[in-house]
């Protein structure tokens, strides 16, 4: 849609391929249906947050910028609001209202949208891109822009067809990988038990164990799910677990331990004296009815049994020793990762169009003139926040941009 708008703006004549029957589905269930439009940050700070190939986008940031997109949108009426961790959201919370102000723009330009409409090759005569085949006939065109996304959220339609017709063009796939996604644990029935329970500020570090090695820290919010867990922090850290050196092998090894501080704010020292005053309300009380000011309901049935501490145990009667104990364990709560889940239910793919073969500068295609790449087909990916749409609209509107003469 940007790059369709970008193109327009220039006074092409723009024809927008649409497997689906509407535009924008995926669109529609970023930020849990709220549309995590685009991050605050600055766009130099935009590249740190984008472990994959983050470099390569300079031009199209430069081209196209959170401001931008924001303009863009608030001129047609969606006022935006900025939320914590630098989020930027529709004021009215509904990703339905971004959607209609871009396919408003797209109409007011005159881009015509043929949906329900498959694109199975682009057409190539002499190494430039002349035309596309589709369900319903060839069309022929001067400029042909690849944006049918990863293959993560296959019913949105992004089920991985674009990497096809890019490798019959001659273009490198690298490797397709999970990110974003939720992790599965060792410790299912843990998590089984804590199922649904959100964490808000907590902090968390990833951490290889054989090594002894931090691989990732971040503060914020996670949840406890059937299979493991999810949330914005362990998805951000997904996209750099998968990364690591040798991951499969330490997974299976058990070697990598995410590692909850269930109480950040607090030191050691500072939670022990918290947990002393707390006893000292409650000296008479069972260690069992004992925490409900320190911890959510659902998780102190959990922290009791791994605490080894005797639940009908009189407070008063718990020793210090058991007591530092009790602290360590909420100061570092450790669950053992063991695997990703499924890419269909990643938020994006990780890998892509390989970026040696495009140009930074026009989205170009380095082998085939005239085909242009843009969003998450190619070799592009960063953690929530926003980054990976602002990815979309700065490599669409640049694809999209002035057609060579």
């Amino acid at each position: 849609m940007l790059a369709g708008i970008s193109a327009a703006k220039q006074g092409d004549n723009v024809t927008i391929l649409e497997k689906m029957n509407s535009c924008g589905r995926k669109l529609l269930i970023t930020g849990k249906g709220r549309c995590n439009i685009t991050s605050s940050l600055s766009m130099e700070e935009f590249i740190k947050n984008i472990p994959g190939n983050g470099r390569f986008l300079y031009s199209a940031f430069g081209n196209f910028t959170n401001t931008d997109i924001i303009q863009m949108l608030e001129a047609e009426g969606v006022k935006t609001k900025n939320e914590r961790g630098n989020r930027i959201f529709p004021v009215s919370d509904k990703s339905q209202d971004v959607l209609n102000a871009l396919l408003k723009i797209l109409k007011k330009l005159k881009v015509t949208i043929k949906t329900n409409t498959k694109v199975n090759k682009i057409i190539v005569q002499d190494n430039v891109a002349i035309g596309v085949e589709t369900n319903i006939g060839i069309v022929y065109a001067d400029k042909i822009i690849l944006a049918t996304g990863g293959k993560s959220y296959p019913a949105t339609g992004s089920t991985g067809d674009g990497y096809e017709i890019a490798k019959q063009c001659g273009h490198t796939i690298t490797d397709l990988k999970a990110s974003l996604v939720p992790l599965e644990t060792y410790e299912i029935n843990l998590c089984k038990s804590l199922q649904g329970l959100s964490l808000k500020n907590i902090a968390i570090k990833v951490k290889d164990i054989e090594k002894n090695k931090v691989i990732y820290e971040d503060f914020g919010e996670m949840i406890f799910t059937h299979f493991g867990i999810s949330g914005p922090t362990i998805l951000s850290s997904s996209a750099i677990i998968l990364r690591y050196k040798n991951i499969g092998e330490l997974l299976k090894k058990q070697k990598i331990k995410l590692c909850l501080d269930l109480k950040p704010a607090l030191t050691e020292e500072q939670l022990d004296l918290r947990i002393r005053r707390d006893f000292e309300e409650v000296k008479n009380k069972q260690f069992k009815n004992s925490l409900d000011k320190l911890l959510p309901q659902k998780m102190i049935e959990t922290v009791i049994n791994l605490s080894k501490i005797n639940e009908n145990k009189k407070v008063n009667e718990i020793t210090k020793e058991e007591r530092l104990k009790l602290v360590k364990l909420l100061k570092n709560f450790e669950i053992t990762i063991k695997s990703f889940r499924p890419i269909e239910e990643a938020i994006i793919t990780a890998g892509g169009i390989d970026i040696k073969q495009i140009n930074p500068k026009t989205m170009e295609s380095k082998l085939i003139k005239n085909l242009h790449f843009a969003g998450e087909i190619i070799d592009v990916d960063a953690y929530t926040g926003g980054f990976n749409l602002q990815i979309a609209y700065s490599t669409g509107y640049t694809a999209g941009g002035r057609l060579a003469t």
